[in-house]
């Protein structure tokens, strides 16, 4: 059944009474009067439908007698409207009657034309009752899925502290450099002033601590002026959306991100109270000038801690976070201006300020004053690099640990020496002339040897990147001529041998290898002591085979150096090492020489506490016996000699007293330097002490080629460039001569003692010590005679 018929009414006569059904007389008295008919005939006529309207009721009469009483009972006009019904029944085939005869009848439901229409109202609501409730259905449904989609996002970022940058203290605890993985200084809530809080909070979510993370009369605002501009132009985002922008979202301006960060907001004011989102807020928000955070901002514009912020700086900084660029106050001081009294006019619109104190801060001017010194980020990198290498390797820690967790790392750097060390590097009248597309480079480091404690590094000449290659820490190079003090006569003096004990110096074979003197020549024999000055090859070679190859091995092991099995050959006595060693390791190795035979663990790292003072790890001494102090002091003398009247006078410092040993390491004997020859060099040394700091420096090409190579020695450039740091290093500290062994002392006395009773030239006799040459030896103290029996 069709809707228009189900819905389409149908005249019923009412039982026991005679009057037609309303609507129905009405249609006949229109019809009637239309005709043109009187009163009288109008009721003849309203009366005969009346009788065929009561016998239509009836289920038992038929279509003729309804035809027949209609034909009966309206003459005139009023049988011509009679007739006029009847027909249209008979057109409508019976199917009135048919559907009266399946209806209950008028007079069993008991059921009114109004009635009717109350049915019919009562069905439509009950439709408009379902699509409500569907609706409702549908609202809930997508209320659920949203909740448990903001449930499902992870904000757990949130829950960490904000990374704390670390800082590096030098010897006398003060900070000297600042590690760090991020741009946020953060501080706490209760350190920001409330003024800096209240304009945040008045220009940027004035009901912040009223709404639920978001802000529906700011977005329905928002909402209408994008879409008047046809674009996502206003952001309506509460200071708990811009949180989650700026932590979890990309800044993209699209529904999409707009939607998820509305989610995000709802998680995070469920879990985190307002303090804490204001907290994490202000030390996160961009300020413009690469400043993250409000401590990083005060002290890029005023050069002072956030805690000393005026009312009007704080109204500054709060402008900055809706267009930084825009209202930077150092780009755009009108801009800035206007800005910040706008914060400071809402501000006392909202009550936060008084009267009088916007008064008194609206009348300020915008006085910038930025830090000038230097920021202590990326400060001293060569000597940060390797304190996070030893933190690391030494300690444990790992380098985020080292970065985010706001540890105090002591070391022992000296400022003084490590800022003469860096002002040496950078001149560079001091360094030979580099090739046009490379430089030439150098590393040094600087120690006490009393303490093991490194002074100053220094790992690169120019620029250094952020954990770059530390020539001063990792380099391996061959040492040369530096290596024999510890390779040859360290070890030789233990075995008895002095600085008069004489060598050979003449054409040597030794199972094919074939030493020569840098100056080609040979002497035949020559003093230990003028082979340390002169920097022989061919007699330190002969002595390293007279003594032992194990000898050697065995005093370099001890100076801290290890040396593979490959090393064990005569080129040991040279220098000639496989893997090569750093300018720390040979300064570790001298300081022992220097005190008196005590090698101290180098070290950085004095000890780590957190930012309260409270010790993580303590560096521990870590003495080792190289030699006894009679010959560390006996081969400080001859280094000292060196540097005096040798290969190292380049290095002397005048009255101050100064020891150390130059090398040089030739080109390879390839086909490539074939025609160099000895007017090049690949690395050149000197490693040298005084008696209050050690240091060893490298210098050479970080890849030598025929066309990158070293056209100076050991005893040149890199002495110099002790000197210069030296002098520079310990300038304004006393002079001092280098300690005497208590054994030394004695004997020194007693040959003091006797020189007055002994006259004239010795006799010679058997009784005499002679050397390996069968030479009787000059008369010396006995802390300097070679031991019999050797």
């Amino acid at each position: 059944m069709s809707l228009s018929r189900m819905f389409r009414w149908r005249p019923k006569a009412k039982p026991d009474t005679g009057s037609p059904p309303k609507r129905e007389g009405m249609r006949e008295g229109q019809s009637y009067r239309a005709s043109g008919g009187g009163s009288r005939a109008a009721d003849e006529a309203r009366q005969a439908a009346r009788s065929t309207w009561r016998r239509a009721g009836s289920a038992e009469q038929g279509e003729p007698s309804r035809r027949q009483a209609a034909g009966d009972s309206a003459p005139g006009a009023g049988g011509e409207a009679a007739s006029r019904k009847e027909r249209e029944y008979a057109a409508s085939g019976g199917r009135a009657g048919e559907r009266e005869a399946r209806e209950p009848a008028p007079g069993a439901s008991g059921m009114t034309a109004r009635e009717t229409k109350k049915a019919r109202r009562f069905r439509g609501r009950r439709w408009l009752w379902t699509a409500g409730l569907l609706c409702c259905a549908a609202g809930a449904a997508g209320l659920g899925a949203a909740a448990v989609w903001v449930r499902g996002l992870d904000i757990s970022k949130l829950e960490h502290p904000l990374p704390e940058p670390s800082f590096v203290m030098d010897a006398g605890g003060q900070p000297v450099s600042q590690l760090s993985s991020s741009r946020i200084v953060p501080v706490p809530l209760g350190q920001i002033p409330l003024d800096l809080r209240n304009a945040v909070v008045a220009v940027e979510d004035r009901r912040f601590y009223d709404h639920a993370g978001f802000d529906v009369w700011s977005i329905g605002r928002a909402l209408i002026r994008d879409l008047k501009a046809g674009a996502l132009e206003e952001g309506g985002s509460t200071i708990t959306q811009q949180l989650a922008k700026n932590l979890f979202l990309d800044s993209d301006k699209s529904f999409n991100r707009k939607f998820k960060e509305l989610g995000y907001a709802i998680k995070i004011n469920f879990a985190y109270s307002k303090d804490e989102i204001l907290e994490l807020y202000l030390n996160s928000i961009y300020f413009g000038e690469g400043r993250w955070g409000v401590e990083g901002a005060a002290q890029q514009y005023f050069g002072k801690s956030v805690q000393q912020l005026t009312l009007a700086e704080s109204a500054v900084l709060a402008g900055l976070p809706k267009a930084p660029s825009l209202y930077s106050p150092a780009r755009h001081p009108d801009k800035a201006l206007e800005r910040r009294n706008l914060v400071l006019s809402l501000m006392k619109d909202q009550h936060f300020i008084s009267d009088a104190a916007y008064a008194k801060a609206i009348a300020e001017p915008i006085a910038l004053k930025p830090n000038n010194g230097e920021s202590l980020k990326g400060r001293y990198p060569s000597y940060v690099d390797y304190v996070m290498d030893e933190a690391e390797k030494l300690y444990g820690f790992t380098e985020q640990q080292i970065l985010t967790h706001g540890l105090r790392i002591h070391t022992a750097m000296d400022l003084k020496v490590q800022q003469a060390a860096e002002e040496v590097y950078r001149t560079d009248a001091l360094f030979p002339q580099s090739a046009p597309d490379r430089p030439v480079q150098s590393g040094a480091v600087v120690l006490d040897q009393r303490t093991g404690s490194i002074r100053a590094i220094v790992g690169a000449r120019g620029d250094q990147t952020y954990r770059g290659f530390n020539r001063a820490t990792e380099l391996k190079r061959q040492p040369g001529s530096s290596f024999k003090p510890l390779a040859v006569y360290g070890p030789a003096l233990e075995l008895g041998y002095t600085p008069e004990s004489l060598l050979y110096d003449g054409e040597l074979d030794i199972s094919g290898y074939r030493p020569k003197d840098w100056d080609g020549q040979t002497r035949g024999q020559v003093s230990l002591r003028e082979a340390v000055l002169r920097s022989w090859n061919i007699p330190a070679v002969w002595l390293l085979n007279e003594i032992g190859i194990d000898a050697g091995m065995n005093y370099v092991r001890k100076a801290g150096i290890a040396l593979p099995p490959a090393d064990r050959n005569l080129s040991l006595a040279l220098g000639g090492l496989s893997e090569g060693v750093s300018p720390l390791q040979m300064a570790q190795a001298y300081g022992a020489i220097a005190n008196q035979g005590v090698m101290q663990k180098a070290h950085a790292i004095t000890k780590i506490t957190t930012k309260d003072g409270h010790t993580l790890v303590e560096a521990k001494p870590q003495p080792t016996k190289l030699t006894e102090p009679v010959y560390a002091y006996t081969l400080t003398r001859l280094l000292q000699e060196s540097v005096a009247q040798g290969t190292g006078i380049a290095a002397a410092l005048g009255s101050r007293p100064a020891a150390g040993k130059t090398g040089t390491t030739q080109l390879p004997a390839t086909a490539e330097f074939a025609a160099i020859g000895r007017n090049g060099a690949k690395d050149a040394w000197f490693v040298g002490f005084t008696p209050e700091l050690t240091a060893a420096i490298w210098l050479g090409y970080d890849q030598t080629d025929k066309t990158h190579y070293l056209t100076t020695s050991g005893g040149a450039v890199p002495a110099q460039l002790f000197r210069e740091i030296m002098t520079r290093a310990l300038k304004d500290t006393p002079v001092t001569d280098f300690p005497i062994p208590e054994e030394v002392r004695r004997a020194l006395e007693e040959a003091q003692l006797r020189q007055p009773f002994e006259s004239g030239e010795r006799e010679t006799g058997d009784g005499e010590p002679k050397d390996r040459s069968g030479k009787q030896e000059a008369h010396r103290p006995g802390w300097l005679r070679k031991k019999q029996g050797d």
